[in-house]
Formats: structure tokens, C-alpha cells, sequence
């Protein structure tokens, strides 16, 4: 049965289908989005919540711990991390892949709601979740400045008028605004003009909560007319404040000005942020885990307009961090080097064919196979981003090769004397079958990809799917289209008149096989050493696999740099700010530094006073050294600024961390016992930053902060009628930026702040001229109370509800993620770690931690599979051996290629191997078919049939390998925005293709006959089966 007749006798029903599928696939791709990886984020939450004043202690028992029990009873929950922090809570929580976002977000809002009876009181502001993953980075970042508005006002815009609007944008995980900045009422009481009247913080407080009402008042319906009342119960300026009466003191008023500075000012005094040197209102956007990059940025630039509309002129919005411009850079890189790929991959086959005619045949396959692919790609929800852009690109070596093996096979019957119609139907005829071998086996290679878990497999599935449906149309294309145009377009070998050119060529060629030809005689003489040659191969692929270096994804030049910035734990807010922007100032003398944005304060991103961040658009690749060159000169100025450290890393496509770190990778020890935590934590560190493999070692861990121990005496405190509540309230009164009114508004609420004066909180001696209501009047503090000075955390960590250490870590120059993860366990096991302290990876390193264990499976299932796909195809076990046994040679020579390059073993280099595996045994198909068929037909000996198999099957399996090769050749020598995404892949391949190329079609035929002969020993040895006549006539009575 020939399946490519109908199409040979029918072309205009052939040429029509082609161009049904073309036109499919070219709608199609204007259809397809653009990402730059595919969108397998965890569904990842994160809930935040404010309590202005309250320290790590207090938010960790009084808000952290009661959330925690309730989202730790959540099914699907895959890790749940917080940290807590003075005034600010942070719990992230992460869930499994086949959980739907949207069914985890109801779960959190039920456990929040279940959790409430069990928060503070007067906790200003239920907790918020938002759909965002913390250790993404902003998709977008704004910055808002103007020359004449204060900043409080510029903020006020901000978040009236441009934050609530992008958040409503499909696909908007979350709008921050960095910087503080948001307008309040400051009220800062004077403790000794309030001991002069008589009055305490408290009275002040309360005086004015009443002062500032705005509820329901209700309306009068009389017999005719209805009317609603309305007071002027609320006041709104810091004027207006002044005049209210808080007492009276022998019969006259007390007014609040009398007692304090009144001042319209900002909420939080602690919070700064700045657009290189000026200071700014800084937006962030982030995405929802899931969405596509691109796609959302879009919708909020297509909103920006609009919005800046509705400022005022003298505020100017500039955007300072896009992400899509390098996402869009790669795609653009990728699209080129995929063209470059089908151009090179035709010339290749002119090259050979040296005839236009008979080089349009297989070169039309090149596009029906890419475009038609755009059309299931579109269905299957796809998009076009760096891994199916890949998978495309090696593609253009697979979907040339068919249609090479079948219009090689036509013309050889041409030249043999047949016409163009009848060797089109003979050749395709006998090719059928190895053409559906090809397919079928270079696509069982692919199915373990479809199966490996976790992120990873997730991520890959669409490169898998992707190359196996342009497989799978270039078979379609090869069996319909190929042999009909072989049909009509080439001649008979009688019209032919070659040229000089294609006489010289074809007189190469024919000495190449034939000095291929003697050296094959020579080979097949010493069977025994080339045997060994192949087994050495196997054994070189084991150790090389063993010993080259391992890492995960390789490190993308964004164009992005994510800086976390660290001073002393006991510094004070206007230091850190000072120093935050020396440090800025330093960074952008920095030629290769674009742009940057700083903020700094306790605001839900940054955890502490003495942290900050610092996001820097670096120039594009063009117009700067490399990434490495970058870090090394903006760490050594930052290096040069005193009092302040800087980590830098670059932001990836791929985000699997749930948390951010100031450096690459993260281990993180857990404990229940926080005490012996905090006791091993720092030994483990200490020799961890021993550790030759590893630099830039550091810690979360920030137990050295200053704290102030208010001890009251109880009893003393009793007696004069003061209560530890009484206490707490003036303290926080004093010292918490408390927030005591909220001012209410059409378009937003404000709040008035109550603390002391700047010159009362600067040390525990501010507290002397605090008093306290008692029983008989004022009293000051310092009578029930004494102070003591200690230190305390300014951040706890938990993981699974238990305390924790993250431990943070980059890679030495030149060393590998394996390596580091390697030493880490060294060491853990070298200290003895208490039983009850539990160490894992996280991020990153976890997720490599997983490919590594699933790397040898995953190659073993690979070979599993072809093996049982070429055993039913060839109804044997040992001619798929003899297929396999091309593919050490491939391993060793795409590790080598790895090894020479000073590339790691990533998940990227793994797949170029397994991809290896569908190319290489393509040689061996080709000759084992060819000698099978030699064999059966015409009788010939295995020695005869394997050598005349090589000999006439050398031209196409040349062909194919360069094209393969040549295919894969811009991704290796790519050098643009992502190529370190992509030049692993390139460069496995294409050494893997050399080396195979060398070998196997010298071992492949000793190997045939080794094996063929072992076959005939087990065939002597074993009883001789029945006949179908005998198993027929015993079945009769």
C-alpha cells in the first residue's frame, strides 16, 4: 500500500490542502501572543497587613500566628512564609500548580474572615491579599515627580487617580506605591505642655477621636417636603485642628495648637523614594502569577494616556522599568535566528540537490511545517516565546529531513532510468515505511518531556508539544507533498545537461563515498576494536555526565537589576536615607546605568528600616560590556560608599522563589525552638561563607537590633490606679505614629497621626515627661517604670508556621549550582545539626535539586520509549539496539561541547540531549532499513547489505545531519537580548551532531552485523516454531 498515491494522482487536491494549511497557520499567528517564557507561575498569594507602632513581637503573635493557623488548614497550600516586622506583617502564600488561582484566592478570604475575631482591635486596617507573587519583579514601574507640588499631593494623585485604575486592568496582581508620602494630619504633642494643663496623651487622643465624627445622622420627613442632616462633623486641615478645644483649665478653652504642633504632613514620616536623584512618587506594577507579561503591560500603556490627562500639568509620569522591552528584544532575536535557520537549512540542501527545481520541493516544507504549526500552537492556547520559538527553530533541521529521504529515494529510481510519475510512486512507495519510523520515534522522544514534573515540566510541555506537531505536519507534508512535486517538477535523467559547477560537486561527493566507502571495508575488518570504540563512548557519556558541572537556567541578561541594600541594624531612618541615596549617586556614574529607582521603608516589599532596594534599568546590550562586566564595576562603586551594602542580581524571565533575597539562591533552616534556632543559624552561616564554591553568603537573620524594655512595676502602678492598657495606649500614643482619626472623603480617606515631638523620641530618656491618668490625677511614667536597653529582632521569618533562617548565596566565578549545593550539604552534615532543625533549598535551588534527582530517569524514559516504539515498528529487540547504540557517541560530544564552552549541564542542555536522541538514531534508521530491505528482496549477505546501505544512504544522512546542524547553528552563535537562554541548546546539539556524525556511520554497521550475528545464535539454539499448516491440524480431531 503506497499512502502518497492519492496526492501523486491528485494535485490540485494536494496543492489546495497545503494552502488551506498555510493561510490556518498565518491567521493564526497574528493571534498568538508573546511572552517570553510560558506561563507556569504557582499560584501565589500574599497577604499583608499594617499595625503602625507594633513591633516584630507583637505582629508575629498577635496577627502573623492567628493567619497562620487558619491558611495552614488550607487544601493545596504548597508552602506558606511570612515575616514579620515592625508595623508590618507579610505572609506569602504558595499553592500547587493544578490549584486554580482564582479557587485559592476564596480560600484565603475565607480563612482571613475566620481569623478576625482573633486580630487586634484597634488594628487600623483589615489584612489585604493581592494576587502576586513578592519575589516577582514589577512588570512596570512609574515614577511621579512634579517641580511645584509637595509630594504628599503627588502622591495623593497617584493613588486616586492612576493606582485604582491599573489594578482594575485584567491580569494586575498588584499596584504598590513606594515612597510613603500620603497626606495626614500631624498631631505632635509637647509632654510638657500637656503636664502644664493637666492633661496626658490619652486626653488628647480621645479628645480628638470625638472631635472628627462622620456617621449617619439620619433626615427629617415632614407633610410635604423630606430633607437630609447634614453636619459639619468632620474636620480635614491641620487649621482646622488647631482651633479644637481638647480642655478647658479655670474656665478657659485649651485649644490643640496650645499643646502641639498641628502640621499637614504624611502618614508614615519613615518611607522615601527617589527616580535616580529626585525625589518621586514611585508606582510598581505586578502581575497575577499566570498572566502574560506582555499582554498586561500593553493594556496598562494603552491606560497612560488617559490618565496622565486627568494630572495636572506640572506632574510628569515617566515610566522608568518596562520588562517587555527585553521580552520583546528576545522574541525579535529568536524570529531572526529562526529565518537565518530556514535559510541556511535551504542553501544546505542546494548544496547537495545543486538543482532549484528539486531544492524548492524540500525547502517548502520548511514553512508549511513552521506556519501550519501556528495554527494548533493558537488552538492549544500557546503563545510565542523563547522555548516554542526554539523548539521552531531546531525544527528547521527535523522537518527538511523527510522530505530529503523522500525525494533523495525518487531520484534515484529517476536516475536509474524511471519516469518522474513512476519513480514518484515507486519511491514513495518503499520510503513510506522509514519516513513513519522517523516520525513516530523522534517523536517518542519527546513524550518524557510531556511527563516531567513540578515547574519544570510544566514549562517544557510546550516545547515538546510544539516540536512534536511540526514533526508530525513535515511527515504530512513529505508523504502528500514532496512525491507529488517530485512528480511534475523534476526531469528525466535524459533532459538533464548538469553544469560545471554541479559536475565538480557531484565529482566531490562521489569521492567523499568513495573514500567513505574504503575507509567502511577497513572498519568492518576490525569489528571487534570498533565494538570497543563503542562501548568506550558509553563509558565516557557516564563519566561526563558525572563530572561536568550542573546548574539549573542559565543566568538572562534583562537588562534589569534587582539591588538590595543593607546598613546597620540599629540605624535611624535619616541616615538610611542619606546613605540610600550616596549610594544611587555613586551607581548612576555607572556608563552602562540607564535609569534607576530607590525606596526605602517598612512597606510591605522591604521588611526593615535598614533595607532598601534599588531597581536599575541598565542601557541596551548594544551600548555596554556584558552582564558579568556590569556587576563586577557597580559593586565595586557601590563598595566605596560607607555605611551601606549593596546585592545585586539580575531579574529573570523565569521566577520560581517565593520570596526575595538579596542574592541568587536560597537554604533555609526551620525550627520550632526559635532559641536553638537562633543558636545554630549563625554557626552554619559562619561556615558556609568558608566554602570556596560559594560568595556573597548572608542571612535574613536580624537579631541585633536596639530595643528599649519598658519594665512597670505592677503593684506600684495598682495602687495609683494605672492599668498595663493605660500604659501600652501612651506609649503608643507617644512613640507609633498612631493613627487616632480617620478624615473621610469622595475620593479617599486621610488620617491624623498622634505621636510626640521630634525631640521626644529620640531616646528612652524622652519617657520622664510622659505622664499617665490615675486614680488622682497625672502621673508621670518614670514612677511605675524603668527602662532597659537590649537587643531584640527587627524581623522574625517563619516557614510552615515554624520559625526560620533563610540563608541567601551566589555562585563563585566559574563554579556551578551542583557544586554549591553539594558543599551546603557538606557542611550542614559536618556541624551535626540538632534533629529538630530541619534545612531545604528554596527557589531556584530547590527546583534544581528536583531536575537533578529526574535527569537520569528522564533519559533512561526516553530511551525506554524509542527502544519500545522502533521494537513494535520493526517487529525485533535487536534492531533498536543497533539504533541506540548511535546515541553515546551524541552524549559525549554535546558534554564535551558543554565542557569546552564552560557551560553547565542546565535543564536547557539537558533537553539538546534528549532532542539528540530523535536526530542521531535518524542515521541508523536509514541504513538499518536500507540493509533489511537488501537482505529480504534481494538476498544479500549482512555484510553486502549494511555496505551498500551505508554507501547509498551517505548522501541523505549527510544532509540531514547539516541541516540539523546548520539549524541549530543560531542558536549556538546567537548573541543578542536571552541568547544564554538559547545557546546551550545550540551548542549540545551541534556537538553532539559532530562527534555521532564521525562515529556512527562506522559503528552503526558493525554493530548491525555483531548484533545480527548474536541474533542467528539465539535462532540456532531455540526449538524451531510450528507452521501455521501444523497449528492447524492440531487443532483438528
Amino acid at each position: 500500500m503506497n499512502p502518497s498515491r492519492l496526492f501523486i494522482v491528485r494535485p490540485v487536491a494536494t496543492v489546495l490542502t497545503m494552502i488551506a494549511i498555510l493561510l490556518a497557520g498565518a491567521v493564526a499567528y497574528r493571534q498568538l501572543p508573546v511572552s517570553a517564557l510560558p506561563q507556569v507561575d504557582y499560584p501565589t498569594i500574599q497577604v499583608t497587613t499594617f499595625y503602625p507602632g507594633a513591633g516584630p513581637d507583637v505582629m508575629t503573635s498577635s496577627i502573623t500566628a492567628p493567619l497562620e493557623r487558619q491558611f495552614g488548614q488550607m487544601p493545596g497550600l504548597k508552602q506558606m512564609t511570612s515575616t514579620s516586622s515592625g508595623g508590618s506583617s507579610v505572609i506569602t502564600l504558595q499553592f500547587s500548580l493544578d490549584i486554580n488561582l482564582d479557587v485559592a484566592e476564596q480560600e484565603v478570604q475565607a480563612a482571613m474572615n475566620a481569623a478576625a475575631t482573633f486580630l487586634p482591635r484597634d488594628l487600623p486596617a483589615p489584612p489585604v491579599y493581592n494576587k502576586v507573587n513578592p519575589a516577582d519583579a514589577p512588570i512596570l514601574t512609574l515614577a511621579l515627580t512634579s517641580a511645584t507640588l509637595p509630594l504628599p499631593q503627588v502622591r495623593d494623585l497617584a493613588e486616586t487617580r492612576f493606582a485604582q485604575k491599573i489594578s482594575q486592568l485584567s491580569g494586575v496582581g498588584l499596584v504598590s506605591i513606594s515612597g510613603g508620602q500620603r497626606p495626614a494630619v500631624r498631631v505632635q504633642a509637647n509632654p510638657r505642655a500637656l503636664a502644664a494643663y493637666g492633661l496626658t496623651l490619652e486626653d488628647l487622643r480621645i479628645a480628638i477621636a470625638a472631635a472628627n465624627v462622620n456617621q449617619a445622622k439620619g433626615g427629617f420627613d415632614g407633610p410635604r417636603r423630606a430633607s437630609i442632616i447634614n453636619a459639619t462633623d468632620q474636620l480635614f486641615t491641620s487649621k482646622e485642628y488647631k482651633a479644637l478645644i481638647v480642655a478647658y483649665r479655670n474656665g478657659a478653652p485649651v485649644h490643640l495648637s496650645e499643646v502641639a504642633e498641628v502640621l499637614d504632613d504624611v502618614e508614615n514620616a519613615k518611607q522615601a523614594a527617589w527616580m535616580n536623584e529626585q525625589p518621586a512618587v514611585i508606582v510598581n506594577i505586578q502581575r497575577q502569577p499566570g498572566t502574560n507579561v506582555i499582554e498586561v503591560v500593553d493594556r496598562v500603556k494603552r491606560l497612560l494616556p488617559q490618565l496622565q490627562g486627568t494630572l495636572p500639568a506640572a506632574v510628569q509620569a515617566v515610566v522608568l522599568t518596562d520588562r517587555t522591552t527585553s521580552i520583546r528584544s528576545t522574541v525579535r532575536d529568536v524570529q531572526a535566528e529562526l529565518v537565518l535557520a530556514v535559510g541556511l537549512v535551504i542553501f544546505v540542501i542546494f548544496l547537495f540537490l545543486r538543482s532549484l527545481s528539486a531544492t524548492v520541493i524540500p525547502a517548502a516544507a520548511v514553512p508549511l511545517s513552521l506556519i501550519g504549526t501556528f495554527g494548533l500552537m493558537y488552538l492549544m492556547g500557546f503563545s510565542l516565546n523563547n522555548l516554542t520559538l526554539m523548539a521552531l527553530t531546531v525544527s528547521t533541521g527535523f522537518v527538511v529531513d523527510d522530505a530529503i529521504v523522500m525525494i533523495e529515494n525518487i531520484a534515484r529510481y529517476i536516475e536509474r532510468g524511471d519516469s518522474p510519475f513512476q519513480a514518484a510512486l515507486k519511491g514513495s512507495q518503499q520510503i513510506a515505511f522509514t519516513i513513519l519510523s522517523l516520525t513516530v520515534s523522534l517523536i517518542a522522544v519527546l513524550i518524557p518531556l510531556l511527563f516531567m514534573g513540578d515547574v519544570v515540566g510544566r514549562l517544557f510541555r510546550e516545547f515538546a508539544v510544539t516540536l512534536s506537531i511540526t514533526i508530525l505536519i513535515s511527515a504530512l507534508v513529505s508523504l502528500t507533498l514532496t512525491p507529488m512535486m517530485c512528480a511534475r517538477l523534476l526531469r528525466e535523467r535524459r533532459d538533464r545537461t548538469p553544469g560545471r559547477l554541479s559536475q565538480a560537486a557531484q565529482a566531490w561527493l562521489d569521492r567523499i563515498i568513495a573514500w567513505y566507502g574504503a575507509s567502511l571495508r577497513w572498519v568492518l575488518r576490525r569489528q571487534r576494536a570498533t565494538l570497543f570504540v563503542t562501548g568506550a563512548t558509553l563509558a565516557a557519556t557516564l563519566l561526563l555526565f558525572l563530572f561536568i558541572p550542573k546548574g539549573f537556567f542559565p543566568l538572562q541578561d534583562t537588562g534589569v537589576l534587582l539591588g538590595m541594600t543593607e546598613a546597620s541594624q540599629s540605624i535611624s531612618f535619616p541616615v538610611m536615607a542619606e546613605r540610600q541615596q550616596a549610594l544611587a549617586r555613586a551607581l548612576l556614574e555607572e556608563p552602562a546605568v540607564e535609569s534607576l529607582s530607590s525606596f526605602i521603608g517598612v512597606d510591605g516589599v522591604n521588611s526593615t528600616l535598614n533595607r532598601g532596594r534599588i531597581y536599575l534599568n541598565l542601557k541596551p546590550l548594544d551600548q555596554r560590556p556584558p552582564l558579568d562586566e556590569v556587576l563586577h564595576w557597580l559593586e565595586a562603586r557601590a563598595g566605596e560608599v560607607d555605611g551601606i551594602s549593596l546585592h545585586l542580581q539580575p531579574v529573570q524571565d523565569l521566577t520560581v522563589e517565593d520570596r526575595v533575597s538579596r542574592t541568587q539562591f536560597q537554604y533555609t533552616l526551620e525550627d520550632a525552638d526559635p532559641e536553638e534556632l537562633n543558636r545554630w543559624a549563625p554557626k552554619v552561616l559562619e561556615a558556609l561563607q568558608l566554602r570556596p564554591e560559594l560568595r556573597d553568603v548572608g542571612s535574613d537573620q536580624q537579631d541585633r537590633g536596639l530595643a528599649s524594655v519598658v519594665a512597670i512595676d505592677r503593684n506600684t502602678a495598682s495602687r495609683l490606679g494605672i492599668t498595663p492598657q493605660l500604659i501600652t495606649d501612651t506609649l503608643y500614643d507617644a512613640f507609633g505614629q498612631r493613627q487616632v482619626s480617620t478624615m473621610f472623603t469622595q475620593l479617599n480617606q486621610y488620617r491624623v497621626i498622634l505621636e510626640v515631638l521630634p525631640e521626644f523620641q529620640k531616646g528612652p530618656e524622652a519617657l520622664q515627661a510622659l505622664e499617665v491618668r490615675g486614680a488622682g490625677g497625672p502621673v508621670p511614667m518614670n514612677v511605675f517604670t524603668r527602662v532597659a536597653e537590649g537587643t531584640a529582632p527587627l524581623v522574625i521569618s517563619r516557614q510552615g508556621q515554624f520559625p526560620a533562617v533563610t540563608i541567601s548565596f551566589n555562585l563563585a566565578p566559574g563554579g556551578s549550582l551542583g557544586e554549591a549545593v553539594e558543599a551546603i550539604r557538606q557542611v550542614t552534615k559536618e556541624l551535626g545539626l540538632p534533629a529538630s532543625i530541619r534545612g531545604s533549598f528554596q527557589g531556584a535551588a530547590q527546583a534544581f535539586q528536583g531536575s537533578l534527582e529526574h535527569e537520569p530517569m528522564l533519559i533512561l524514559a526516553a530511551l525506554v520509549t524509542v527502544y519500545i516504539v522502533l521494537g513494535i515498528l520493526y517487529e525485533s529487540y535487536l534492531h533498536p539496539l543497533t539504533i541506540l547504540s548511535t546515541l553515546p557517541s551524541a552524549g559525549v560530544g554535546a558534554l564535551l561541547a558543554l565542557i569546552l564552552f564552560r557551560m553547565e549541564f542546565s535543564v536547557i542542555a539537558l533537553i539538546g540531549i534528549i532532542l539528540l536522541i530523535g536526530i542521531v538514531k535518524k542515521n541508523a534508521i536509514m541504513m538499518i532499513d536500507f540493509a533489511l530491505d537488501a537482505e529480504r528482496t534481494d538476498g544479500k549477505r549482512p555484510e553486502e547489505a549494511i555496505y551498500e546501505a551505508g554507501l547509498l544512504r551517505f548522501r541523505p544522512i549527510m544532509m540531514t545531519t547539516m541541516a540539523a546542524l546548520l539549524g541549530a547553528l543560531p542558536l549556538a552563535m546567537g548573541s543578542g537580548v536571552g541568547s544564554e537562554l538559547r545557546r546551550p541548546l545550540g551548542i549540545s546539539i551541534i556537538g553532539g551532531l559532530i562527534l555521532s556524525q564521525l562515529l556512527t556511520l562506522y559503528t552503526t554497521p558493525v554493530v548491525y552485523l555483531a548484533l545480527g550475528r548474536l541474533a542467528a545464535r539465539f535462532r540456532r539454539r531455540a526449538p524451531e516454531a510450528p507452521t501455521a499448516e501444523a497449528l492447524a491440524s492440531a487443532g483438528r480431531p
